[in-house]
Parts: structure tokens; C-alpha cells; sequence
């Protein structure tokens, strides 16, 4: 696929693509390492780092989705970024896609903090840094898991659940079997995606079931191809065309008007008289519309009282020490 045909199928995931890589040629010409970038680059850039994030600089947790600490660590998210984003945006919508990709790396890099604060309390860890599009990338591939599972389809066509499955694991297995990677952006990540995308799968399957209520019987699949052909054959002829019975009641009223000097012109009703009613299409209800959002918003909320958790905490013990 081509930048244009991109752009054009995923504007979101191209300017995300764009705004990695861009960010990256800034850092390697400001001179920056390409390969082994420094701590103090890497902070001065946006890095995540537990006493600034949970501190006074809590934009961290969106910047330091945008950095990459090395070329390696930016092709590995880059592709993954390109496979991923040009299935689940035009799946999701540019906007709630964006959105998706913004919660589940603050997800991951909150969890990734917790994580870390926690062993610092337990003397068994120290405060470190991380940085990196993976948490809101396995949140993206996460949120695809759940469109497998719910057979939601992009452009006619339903995502392989078996290929997705082995795609993450082998990103999870890969984070745990080699040192320095962000298990736990990893993983809260995923997390983050999962519940959002319940909330899109549950909404979809709200729609579709609306879609299908206003379909008309004639135009929906058949449950028994012969039976169903039948009956349906069978109500339109008996519609469409007189019985005998209709037809002789019919001679009959003629020849009693004519008898009676009553006027045949007038209109009786018959009880073979059909009447049609116009049935109002159903629409879906709004909060399945607005489900995803709703669903989103609480997320928002939840994160924001998360890092006041830990930042209250961490005050805390530095009053102690003091």
C-alpha cells in the first residue's frame, strides 16, 4: 500500500507514522544517538520516568508514546503501527481509533508506573524510564482480538482471530524473554484496548441487529432455501390473485345492485380487501452510539484518578523522609 492509498484508507495511522518518524530525525539531528540514544536525552525528549510523570509532568504518559529509543525500537513499532492501524481504523472510525490508541498507552505507561512504584515501596526495584508506541499499539492490536471475536468486518471481510492470537502472543512472549522491554505498558496496553473495544463490539452488534429488523423478510437470507421459497410463493399468489369464492361473492353483489337499483359504482368493503401499513424503520438507540465514547470517557476518568493515587503516595513518603 502506498503513502497516498494510506492516507487515504488510514489518515490517523499515517500521521502517526509521520509524527515517530519525525520525531526521531529531530533527535538524531540535535544529536542524539540513532542506536543507544541517552538517559538524558531520552528524558529531555518526553520519556516516562516515575518521579517526573507522577510528578509535575504528567504529559509524559502521551509523549513518551511518541519516542522511540533507538532505529530498531521505531522499525519494530513503525510495522507494527502500519499493520495494525490500516485495519482498525477505518474498523473503528479515525476518531474513536485515535482515541483508542491515546488511552491504551496512558494505560500502559500508568501500569507501567504502579508496577514500579510498588517494587520501590517493596526495596525491590528503582525508578527507570521507558518510551515507546507499544502500549497503544497492543491496545490497538487488542481491540482487533475482540473484532475477530465478535465477527465485525471491514470492508466486507472478517479478521483471521487464529493470525491475531499469534501475533500478540508472540509480542508478549518476546517481551518477557528479553531484558528492557515494558511488560507492563505492554499489558496495560492490552488491557486498555480490550475494555474499550467490548463497548465497540457490544454497540456493533446493537446496529446490526437494528440493520436486520429493517430488512424485509423477501430480501433476508433463507433459514430452509425450499420451505421458506414456498410459503413465500405461496402468500404472494394468494394475495395477488382472486379465489373462486372472491369471484362469485363478487358476481353476486353486481347482480343484487343491479336488482335493487342500487349503484354499482359504489365501493363496498369486501373482506378479501388488503390494507397495507407502512412499518417505521427502527433506529438504534442513541446510547449505542454514544456507547464507545461513554465507555472511553470513564476510562479517562479512572486514569486520572489513578495517577492522583500514586502522586498523592509518593508525596506521602517524601514528607516522611523529610
Amino acid at each position: 500500500m502506498t503513502i497516498q492509498q494510506l492516507l487515504k484508507t488510514a489518515p490517523v495511522t499515517t500521521l502517526l507514522l509521520i509524527s515517530f518518524i519525525g520525531l526521531f530525525v529531530l533527535q538524531v539531528l540535535t544529536g542524539v544517538d540513532a542506536n543507544n540514544p541517552s538517559t538524558e536525552a531520552l528524558l529531555k525528549w518526553g520519556a516516562n520516568a516515575l518521579p517526573f510523570t507522577m510528578g509535575d509532568e504528567p504529559w509524559r504518559l502521551v509523549s513518551s508514546a511518541f519516542l522511540h529509543i533507538g532505529l530498531m525500537h521505531l522499525l519494530f513499532n513503525g510495522f507494527a503501527m502500519y499493520f495494525f492501524g490500516q485495519v482498525a481504523e477505518p474498523m473503528f472510525g479515525s476518531a474513536k481509533f485515535l482515541a483508542l490508541f491515546l488511552l491504551a498507552a496512558i494505560g500502559g505507561n500508568l501500569l507501567n508506573n504502579h508496577v514500579t512504584w510498588q517494587s520501590i515501596l517493596e526495596g525491590t526495584g528503582q525508578p527507570g524510564l521507558s518510551a515507546g508506541a507499544s502500549g497503544g499499539i497492543m491496545g490497538i492490536g487488542a481491540a482487533l482480538l475482540i473484532a475477530a471475536l465478535f465477527k465485525i468486518s471491514v470492508n466486507g471481510m472478517v479478521l483471521n482471530l487464529k493470525s491475531l492470537v499469534f501475533i500478540m502472543g508472540i509480542n508478549l512472549v518476546y517481551g518477557f524473554a528479553v531484558p528492557g522491554i515494558d511488560n507492563a505498558g505492554h499489558i496495560g496496553g492490552a488491557i486498555t484496548g480490550l475494555v474499550i473495544a467490548l463497548a465497540f463490539a457490544i454497540a456493533y452488534r446493537q446496529r446490526m441487529a437494528v440493520t436486520v429488523q429493517n430488512t424485509p423478510v423477501a430480501h433476508r437470507p433463507y433459514q430452509n432455501n425450499d420451505q421458506s421459497h414456498y410459503q413465500t410463493d405461496y402468500q404472494a399468489r394468494y394475495i395477488d390473485q382472486p379465489s373462486s369464492l372472491d369471484t362469485y361473492s363478487a358476481s353476486h353483489h353486481a347482480e343484487f345492485d343491479n336488482r335493487t337499483g342500487i349503484d354499482s359504482n359504489i365501493n363496498i368493503p369486501t373482506a378479501h380487501t388488503s390494507v397495507t401499513e407502512q412499518k417505521t424503520p427502527a433506529t438504534p438507540s442513541i446510547i449505542w452510539s454514544l456507547l464507545p465514547w461513554v465507555m472511553m470517557l470513564l476510562i479517562s476518568i479512572g486514569f486520572v484518578w489513578w495517577w492522583q493515587d500514586i502522586h498523592y503516595q509518593i508525596v506521602q513518603v517524601l514528607k516522611t523522609i523529610e
